[in-house]
């Protein structure tokens, strides 16, 4: 028993180092599977129950004394005491490193919904375009237009920026409204009124009237406002619409909304100067008269959605109300009921529609006829280089019929100019652009039906011998139908060249014998053909732009001359526009105006004022010529030339020049038809 005691320390030393080497690593295992368990699932908090007891655990009991704890152990089992090597090295068997915790499979979080400022008026525009776009926008192609191009910015407003007009939109809106400076009307193009802070069902209706007046806007700059065909059936031109896909995305990709509409203008020259001229006359004040009221937007009574009536202002309203006998009104710009009922009651009186609206056509009255007349033959002259191509070419010929002139341009220069005779009232020549293809020396007269049926077969009727006493030759095909034809000579009515640019209308320009012409100021004595008065020089001109290295002059063109046609083809066409320019500015600046021969200005004012000038950029069928050759009977007597062409009447007329010109020891005679 007296060992007892010393056993018993040797036996708790054993046991505390046993402790001490399995501690950290069962502590750390518990630690980790506690923090996995947690990971997963939320541990609820612990339960108030009593503390362990010793035979609940088999191990020691704590008591708590106060500040100190006292370990009671239980007496140790009778075992034989341990030996120094046991003590010193005790056989505890490793414990293996805790298995890791797989992390708990957890899905993505969603991404976050971008909440875009102006998401209400997004989502108004959607509405707008997938059930109302109608409303705005009448044309099915613009419609689709729109719809792309608003689908692929997810609805962003193009002219809305934090709840107000943007920078863009004040721009359109700026040159919308200055229309009139190109001789457009503002109200085709109506513009709103943008209020910072409105609902987004009132941004998204302004949004969707500036856009469809912006696509108009452009479609009417680059082909009219007036279609040609509602002016005469011998007008042609081959226009492209703009894409409205690429209106709105350039104006939603461009600085300056105003500079991206504008581009869509006549380019040239002489749009731009009669475009300063119509400033010019517009803003004239004449020496005896009243003050001039410009012209500008159309100024008018508004009602909001709520039936409030909106007041427009602009810095014509004083002198409009003086003009008017209206008393003035200190420092009011607002054109108010008062001077809408005084502006209704002068157009009453003027014949204009009493609408109360101050529009241009109320501005020209107002201001007198001489205003009213620059101001109309500009106007119609500027609509007119609508039509056109904008690219004319870098060499080509413009014909001014009312001027009766012909110049050749090369690189942005006149090179030449000469006088031309053109078609009568009666027979005019018609307006288009082609290309130059060649030029024929020796030309044959091939007599258009039109001349043939209208003029010769009655003449032939009175008089069986007047043809061959001017030189022409009659034959008749074997369907009945009548050709008469001039050989090339000095008698020719073609005179010796002609320049040919393949149309419908069958006509071109050519020399021709009766010189003194030339000598008079107005020269309509033609069928539609146009005479030049000095045709070589022409050929000269045109053969060293289209053969510079062929060195055709005046002087070779004249060795050519003889009783066979000779084709001279141009290798690159020269562009030739046949234009009606009753105004223009001439070299020194100054505005020239012109007789209206064929009366075109006056039809074309007629569909840009007119009731029907909502639908005039619509195109209208218009009967062509018909160049039909009826079976006739000729006189009694008169001999048949045994005449049969298979060629049509146009291929005949025009040629197909693909052979360069012979060489003067290998002439050959080639029938042409060609009309004068």
């Amino acid at each position: 028993m007296q060992g007892r005691p010393f056993d018993a320390i040797l036996t708790g030393t054993a046991i505390a180092l046993v402790l001490s080497l399995s501690a950290p690593s069962a502590r750390a295992q518990n630690q980790l599977d506690q923090q996995a368990i947690e990971a997963l699932v939320p541990m609820p908090e612990p339960a108030d129950v009593p503390p362990p007891t010793a035979a609940d655990v088999g191990g020691p009991v704590t008591e708590s004394t106060g500040s100190a704890s006292i370990i009671n152990l239980p007496d140790p089992p009778d075992l034989p005491p341990p030996t120094f090597k046991d003590i010193a090295a005790p056989s505890v068997a490793p414990t293996p490193p805790p298995a890791p915790v797989a992390a708990p499979t957890v899905a993505p979080a969603p991404a976050p919904v971008v909440a875009h400022a102006e998401q209400p008026a997004r989502d108004a525009i959607r509405d707008l375009i997938s059930g109302r776009v109608t409303r705005y926008i009448d044309r099915k192609t613009d419609r689709t237009a729109v719809e792309a191009f608003y689908s692929a910015r997810d609805y962003a407003p193009l002219w809305i920026a934090d709840g107000a007009a943007s920078e863009r939109a004040k721009q359109a809106i700026a040159h919308l409204n200055s229309a009139d400076a190109d001789a457009m009307d503002p109200a085709d193009y109506p513009t709103p009124t943008i209020r910072a802070g409105a609902d987004a069902a009132a941004l998204a209706d302004a949004e969707m009237r500036l856009t469809a007046s912006a696509l108009i806007y452009a479609r009417h700059a680059t082909l009219g406002r007036v279609h040609y065909s509602r002016v005469s059936a011998d007008i042609t031109y081959n226009q492209v619409a703009p894409e409205s896909v690429d209106v709105l995305a350039k104006l939603a990709n461009a600085k300056d909304a105003a500079a991206v509409l504008d581009s869509y203008q006549p380019p040239q020259p002489a749009y731009r100067a009669l475009r300063k001229k119509l400033a010019e006359v517009r803003g004239h004040k004449g020496d005896a008269g009243p003050e001039k009221v410009s012209g500008g937007p159309v100024l008018k009574l508004v009602t909001d959605k709520k039936g409030h009536t909106v007041l427009m202002q602009d810095e014509r309203v004083p002198l409009l109300r003086s003009r008017l006998g209206l008393a003035p009104v200190n420092d009011d710009l607002f054109y108010d009921k008062p001077l809408a009922d005084a502006v209704a009651a002068y157009q009453k009186g003027k014949g204009l529609t009493a609408n109360g609206q101050f529009t241009n056509a109320t501005v020209d009255a107002l201001n007198g006829k001489r205003h009213d007349r620059d101001d109309n033959i500009i106007m119609a002259n500027m609509e007119r280089w609508r039509w056109v191509p904008r690219d004319l070419g870098k060499a080509h010929v413009v014909l001014n019929i009312p001027d009766f002139s012909l110049r050749v341009y090369n690189n942005g220069a006149t090179i030449w100019k000469t006088k031309v005779v053109v078609g009568k009232p009666s027979t005019p020549t018609p307006l288009l652009s082609e290309t130059i293809k060649f030029i024929t020396v020796n030309p044959t007269w091939n007599v258009p039906p039109s001349i043939v049926y209208n003029e010769y077969l009655p003449a032939l009727q009175q008089d069986p011998t007047v043809l061959k006493r001017m030189g022409l030759n009659l034959s008749q095909n074997p369907d009945g139908s009548v050709h008469i034809s001039q050989p090339p000579g000095d008698k020719n009515a073609l005179g010796r060249i002609r320049f040919n640019f393949p149309n419908k209308f069958l006509v071109y320009q050519h020399d021709t014998p009766d010189k003194h012409l030339f000598a008079h100021d107005k020269r309509a004595y033609s069928h539609g053909c146009m005479r030049v008065e000095n045709p070589l020089k022409y050929g000269e001109v045109l053969l060293s732009i289209a053969l510079p290295k062929e060195n055709y002059t005046e002087a070779r063109l004249r060795d050519m001359y003889g009783n066979s046609e000779r084709n001279i083809p141009f290798p690159a066409p020269i562009p030739v526009h046949i234009t009606y320019q009753t105004a223009f500015v001439d070299d020194s600046g100054k505005l020239v105006i012109r007789d209206d021969l064929y009366g075109r200005d006056q039809r074309l004012l007629v569909a840009l004022k007119g009731e029907d000038r909502r639908v005039a950029e619509v195109a209208v069928e218009r009967s062509q010529p018909n160049y039909a050759r009826p079976a006739v009977r000729l006189p009694a007597g008169y001999a048949n030339d045994g005449y049969s062409g298979g060629q049509s009447f146009f291929d005949r007329l025009f040629g197909n020049p693909i052979r360069p010109e012979p060489a003067p020891t290998n002439q050959r005679r080639v029938s042409r038809t060609t009309t004068r």
